[in-house]
């Protein structure tokens, strides 16, 4: 699974259905309205890397109101619960 993150800059007056849009779009798993540089934080989960510019050039970008976007690709997760599912794996028929 590939994960980017996009941050995306929007029309203010428009942010809330901005936010919807993108949020029904395939391969958006989650959109967040934030205080700071950035209007909204997209994340964009998808199988293969060519579907990541086809998600975020071929759909995010066109999304009435999208500004700007930048895009982060992660390569590695630390969330813990993802540490606890590694260590959980190492355990299993242990004892």
């Amino acid at each position: 699974m590939i994960t980017a993150i996009v941050m995306i800059d929007a029309a203010t007056d428009a942010i809330p259905e901005v936010a919807a849009a993108i949020a029904d779009l395939d391969g958006v798993s989650e959109v967040y309205s934030t205080a700071g540089e950035v209007d909204l934080i997209a994340l964009v989960r998808v199988r293969e890397f060519d579907q990541v510019a086809e998600v975020i050039a071929g759909r995010i970008n066109k999304v009435p109101g999208v500004l700007e976007t930048e895009t982060h690709i992660a390569f590695r997760a630390y969330s813990r619960h993802d540490l606890e599912a590694a260590f959980s794996l190492g355990l299993e028929g242990t004892g």
